[in-house]
């Protein structure tokens, strides 16, 4: 088979991104993504359960994908990292949603859930 046959693997998936599926990081886009200013440090650590190291890290390779932004400074003489998911970064999330709206698509169809139309789980609007 080519690049150019059509897919013979339709549970592929390969829209699936890995930077976005680990757990941690889908969590933390989720945040962004539900606040488009942007998140604090602090206020994405409480939101996502995790530690300062955990947090650094994924928002590291998220920064490295091109997903979000990381901007450092200070507030009150204080040291304040504010984050925010980038345009592309939100693209690409938007589109590993619709990704991830066909799997489970898929698989509530061998559940015999058939008649679920595109769209009728909101997770993507219409």
């Amino acid at each position: 088979m080519t690049k150019t046959d059509p897919p013979q693997a339709p549970f592929s998936y390969e829209g699936l991104d890995r930077v976005i599926h680990e757990k941690a990081r889908l969590g933390l886009l989720t945040s962004l993504v539900t606040h488009p200013k942007g998140l604090a440090f602090a206020d994405l650590k409480l939101l996502c359960g995790l530690t300062d190291g955990n947090l650094s890290r994924h928002l590291a390779v998220l920064q490295e994908a091109g997903l979000v932004e990381i901007i450092k400074g200070y507030e009150s003489n204080r040291p304040h990292t504010f984050c925010r998911m980038t345009k592309e970064g939100r693209r690409r999330f938007l589109d590993y949603l619709a990704v991830l709206e066909q799997v489970v698509r898929d698989a509530a169809k061998a559940a015999g859930e058939e008649d679920i139309p595109a769209g009728a789980m909101r997770i993507l609007p219409a």
